[in-house]
């Protein structure tokens, strides 16, 4: 998943240590939300888009995988 957290971090001049204790969080959590490494739990996703002041929906980019097989079976 595809984040703008940087970008919208960058909005609000925070270093990642100010998001991440705004956010409940560690350092390292923002770090690999930032290089699209994590998947967050949705409470997460809310504050850290809370603490950003924007939308889930904006600062997270979801990616529908290619080639995506499904098998119903009876």
């Amino acid at each position: 998943m595809k984040t703008r957290i940087k970008e919208f971090r960058a909005k609000h001049c925070l270093t990642q240590e100010e998001l991440a204790k705004k956010a409940g969080v560690r350092r390292e959590t923002i770090v690999f939300l930032e290089q699209g490494k994590y998947n967050p739990s949705l409470q997460l996703a809310h504050e850290v888009a809370k603490v950003l002041k924007t939308t889930i929906d904006e600062l997270f980019i979801f990616e529908e995988k290619k080639n995506k097989k499904w098998i119903f079976r009876r």
